[in-house]
């Protein structure tokens, strides 16, 4: 029952808060709805950045896949610090000086509005297909294990999937439909807090038991025992050998934090340059410790269960309910709850966002109003709900959630990320090259990795960099065949200076060397 209540009570208290912060705010309009009214500040925008990056879909997947493969999974976690550095001090900056709301408004003034249209598609169809449902999904199997759903209310495990990814996307549905980006926004600042407490508890819990009572002996424990599970460089043959993070490990991430429009829209709120810089390079420092609650929980359940687990998946899950006191279940479910509300409430706004400003304003109807394509965006942002919630609980057949999840979301990232990567770098680069080239690479990307994998026989990481180049090389080609009509010098966007964050160059070297310490200490560690 305390259990219960301690749950109601943190999940109402996130809602009354942000129901109180946002409830005379402007949500007909566009800029207010869409923007929050750039009005977020750095610390909000990195609470945002983080939650919207973090769920279930990350604590379950990528603990899980540590579970079964070790540290080297950390690249996900580490190597995306680089991105966001990437992000800060070179896309942002340029984001900001063409004001713009949506990633595939910048390919409109680039190529032309069919990119921006389709490009806008493509998003939507990404994140419904790839994104969504993992979300709800992982989140579903969290909350019946914690909760012990089926038992509780007298159904099987799949019954009880259903009601939870239903009950999941129902109620996320509501924050980012209704509430808007600033809702989302400040909603995530006060779970993210939540979610660093509980998640940092669970590792520690996890070696005290290892340790009877002591932390220190449990991570000796680890070390004695299973080292090679700390180390961090994996080998070819391996879910993440050590080349690929010069490869696709770091493009993946170059996109996801660069061009995913449902991670920099937070940045886009933001009161000033400055602010944004601040907020992304907060999130970079704190994405350092992501391995802490991301990966080490994983290699604690292989040493408290060992490798008896029926799927990897369960490894995160089970060491919960296995070390938590009854206590803390509550609240650490109500974090869990918090934790993936965010990503599905996040992704959701932003693909309200792109339909009502690129598909609908953009194509079907361009003399619609704000208040016109903010209502036609929630309905859409409700119909996208429904698809993802109708497709979660299929996913339940695949071996590994995160790599699955990933490898689906490659096929259509690194094209764009290819496109937009040109569109910056060089005005040489047509319309015709572009459009062709992007179609050409999700095709080659879908085939060499899902048709054609076992006889290319490479990583699919070193394949996402090969498309890549492929991707590219074939624009500058096609670009001699179909030649711009007219120069395009002023529409690459200029980075903004005026307002920058003084301290954001020293921190992102910080950042870029601290990601160096990180793999340098964890070899030591795993190969002593």
């Amino acid at each position: 029952m305390f259990s219960l209540i301690s749950f109601i009570a943190f999940t109402g208290f996130v809602a009354v808060v942000s129901y109180l912060k946002t409830h005379k705010d402007d949500h007909a309009h566009g800029k207010s709805y869409f923007l929050a009214g750039n009005m977020l500040t750095g610390w909000v925008i990195a609470g945002s950045l983080m939650l919207t990056n973090l769920s279930t879909e990350q604590l379950i997947g990528l603990n899980g896949n540590a579970y079964t493969h070790g540290a080297q999974v950390i690249a996900w976690e580490v190597i995306a610090a680089i991105g966001m550095v990437v992000m800060a001090l070179y896309a942002f900056p340029r984001y900001w000086k063409g004001q713009i709301a949506t990633v595939p408004q910048f390919l409109e003034r680039r190529f032309d509005k069919q990119t921006r249209q389709f490009l806008g598609a493509v998003f939507m169809f990404s994140l419904v297909t790839n994104l969504l449902p993992f979300v709800l999904y992982s989140g579903a199997i969290g909350m019946n294990t914690l909760f012990n759903v089926p038992e509780l209310l007298g159904v099987s495990d799949t019954a009880a999937t259903w009601i939870m990814v239903w009950a999941i996307g129902t109620c996320g549905g509501i924050y980012a439909v209704f509430g808007g980006l600033r809702a989302v926004a400040i909603s995530d600042s006060i779970n993210g807090l939540g979610l660093l407490i509980g998640g940092l508890l669970i590792p520690v819990l996890g070696l005290a038991a290892l340790g009877d009572g002591n932390i220190f002996a449990g991570w000796g424990t680890i070390v004695r025992d299973i080292p090679q599970q700390l180390d961090p460089l994996g080998a070819e043959d391996d879910n993440i050998p050590f080349s690929t993070l010069f490869t696709g490990m770091l493009l993946l991430n170059i996109y996801y934090w660069c061009t995913n429009q449902s991670i920099v829209q937070r940045t886009f709120g933001a009161k000033s340059l400055k602010e944004g810089q601040k907020g992304i390079l907060i999130a970079a420092c704190l994405k350092l410790a992501g391995p802490i609650y991301l990966v080490l929980p994983g290699i604690i359940a292989l040493q408290m269960f060992g490798p008896n687990l029926a799927k990897q998946d369960l490894a995160y899950p089970s060491l919960v309910a296995e070390v938590l006191p009854p206590a803390l279940v509550g609240f650490f479910g109500a974090v869990i709850f918090g934790a993936i509300l965010s990503s599905f409430n996040s992704v959701l706004h932003s693909s309200s966002t792109l339909f009502g400003l690129d598909i609908y304003r953009g194509m079907i109807k361009p003399e619609a109003t704000d208040e016109e394509t903010v209502r036609v965006g929630k309905r859409f942002g409700i119909i996208m709900a429904l698809v993802a919630m109708s497709l979660a609980p299929f996913i339940g057949k695949a071996e590994s959630l995160f790599t699955l999840m990933k490898m689906l979301a490659a096929v259509t990232n690194v094209p764009i990320l290819a496109i937009i990567a040109m569109g910056m770098l060089t005005t040489s680069v047509s319309t015709r090259a572009a459009k062709i080239s992007l179609f050409t690479g999700i095709v080659l990307f879908a085939l060499a990795n899902f048709v054609f994998a076992d006889a290319i026989g490479l990583h699919w990481l070193h394949v996402a960099a090969i498309i890549f180049v492929t991707i590219c090389s074939l624009m500058l080609i096609l670009s001699k065949v179909y030649p711009l009509k007219k120069s395009r010098e002023d529409v690459v966007l200029k980075p903004e200076t005026e307002g920058a964050w003084s301290w954001a160059k020293g921190l992102g070297f910080t950042v870029v060397v601290m990601v160096f310490l990180i793999y340098t200490f964890l070899h030591h560690v795993g190969s002593a």
